[in-house]
């Protein structure tokens, strides 16, 4: 930025994450609501499952590659505005098709949702990779980690609250097209206020484009995907194996076990792999990149899931009826909204006094406690108090984990390193809910006797992935020299 910082280039700089996490909220509650309307009961989680990777995965490959395109981008509005104002645009469009698709019925209703659930995230990546390249364009490091904050706090909270007050009555009332048309109205006003960005074109030419990037970036999505598939397998595998075990006890231990090593493998090791297929011989000059993503896709991991299936959870563990559900989901939303909120903005001051790892490490320690509190009991209050823990958690880790991930990407390179990040944003809710589906709905057929047995045994797969993130930053060394050197 050539000019001076102003007080509202915080707002304008990160405004447009309150659009992009209204409308994933929104989508949070309409998606599960469909798919259990042309499902049913017995295969909602698993259904659901198979739409968030599909669609995490496209997210993942769109964003790294637009990240790509608008780092060499020399139009006259600058690199990343353009494709934030079409993307936004195509998402408007979307969105109302999506309306119409609540009319159907059955297996029809559910392929025409998964087919526009794609198109969405593909028009959302387009705006979300360029809208990442704002704080390491224009931002210097030792004002990041403030920066960090403001946006943790457009991210998630701010859009909790305005979902939970406002999109979820609409929805929990029946009125989806008055919540489709809240979050159309939220998306549109915040992509026009990150048009004031202070934004100049890019002056240097770029060098020629390498194609093979493009070629490795889709090997690496597929190989992801392939993981993931496979650890999902595994989980299937394991229900047909044990289809004579009638012990809840033992199937608890033996598809705890079974999801969390899964889930581990599709992170750790479809991390690793699937950045090296990307970067080539590049990722062995910043492999702390690597294991900073691995500790974002653990953590995320359990809080995307956590909110991802709350619907169901309280629909089976407190015996909420479909819609029903939506208002104390909304209400559990809304508490883990506001201690996001609360601990998001100091956080930013904090890691820039104190060191983004430690308060990265003690996000992961404090949101496995809340998780231990909200499984206790069948009981709404604790479960709220739960939240209130994983709301602190979630607002330290995504404001001290976001400052650390810049300070570790090369500056020139920034909308392709935090594109190839989106392993951790897309794949989290891609690993927890494929693998972690078919978990459910098996507990819930096979084993109706306790109630929600199946969401609690999830849940606490995810309280230990809280736990062990904090071992990826083991990995994570910092920057000795400027971003960008390749020296670490």
């Amino acid at each position: 930025m050539k000019r001076a910082l102003r007080w509202y280039d915080y707002i304008t700089v990160n405004i447009y994450y309150l659009g992009l996490t209204t409308l994933a909220q929104t989508n949070g509650l309409v998606f599960p609501l469909l798919i259990q309307q042309f499902i049913g009961e017995g295969g909602k989680a698993t259904f659901f499952g198979q739409l968030r990777l599909g669609t995490l995965m496209i997210a993942l490959l769109v964003q790294a590659a637009m990240g790509m395109l608008s780092d060499r981008s020399t139009l006259r509005w600058g690199r990343r505005r353009p494709f934030i104002l079409v993307g936004t645009f195509l998402d408007l469009v979307f969105i109302t098709a999506i309306g119409f698709a609540a009319g159907l019925e059955g297996d029809s209703g559910y392929l025409v949702l998964f087919a526009l659930a794609i198109l969405l995230q593909i028009s959302s990546n387009i705006a979300h990779s360029a809208q990442q390249g704002l704080i390491p364009d224009l931002i210097p490091e030792d004002k990041r980690g403030r920066f960090s904050g403001i946006k943790a706090a457009f991210e998630l909270p701010i859009p909790l609250l305005l979902v939970s007050f406002t999109i979820a009555r609409l929805i929990g009332q029946g009125n989806l097209w008055g919540g489709l048309a809240l979050a159309m109205g939220v998306l549109t006003l915040c992509m026009l206020i990150t048009m004031l960005v202070p934004e100049k074109p890019l002056q240097e030419h770029p060098p020629k484009l390498d194609w093979g990037a493009f070629s490795r970036l889709a090997a690496m999505t597929g190989l992801f995907n392939l993981i993931i598939l496979g650890m999902g397998e595994m989980v299937k595998l394991t229900g047909r194996a044990v289809r004579e075990v009638t012990s809840p006890l033992v199937l608890v231990a033996i598809f705890g076990m079974v999801g969390l090593a899964a889930m581990l493998l599709a992170v750790a090791f479809g991390v690793g792999v699937s950045i090296r297929f990307s970067l080539g011989k590049e990722a062995r000059d910043y492999p702390a990149f690597t294991w900073w993503v691995i500790n974002r896709l653990a953590f995320l991991v359990g809080a995307v899931n956590l909110s991802t299936f709350a619907l169901y959870f309280i629909q089976a563990r407190l015996g909420f009826e479909r819609e029903k559900a939506a208002q104390p989901a909304s209400i559990l939303m809304l508490i883990v909204g506001i201690f996001i909120l609360l601990s998001a903005m100091p956080s930013g001051w904090l890691a820039d006094r104190f060191g983004h790892k430690r308060l990265v490490a003690l996000s992961g320690w404090t949101a496995a406690f809340g998780t231990l509190i909200a499984l206790l009991l069948p009981n709404l209050t604790l479960i709220y108090i739960g939240g209130c823990f994983i709301g602190v958690a979630t607002g330290v880790f995504f404001t001290a984990n976001w400052a650390l991930g810049t300070s570790l990407v090369p500056g020139a390179k920034a909308g392709r390193y935090l594109g190839i990040s989106n392993l951790a944003g897309a794949g989290a809710g891609a690993v927890g809910a494929y693998i972690g589906g078919p978990i459910a709905d098996y507990f819930t057929v096979n084993v109706s006797q306790i109630p929600g047995l199946g969401y609690v045994l999830l849940f606490a797969i995810y309280g230990m992935l809280f736990l062990l993130s904090i071992f990826a930053l083991a990995g994570v060394k910092s920057p000795s020299i400027h971003p960008g050197s390749g020296v670490y």
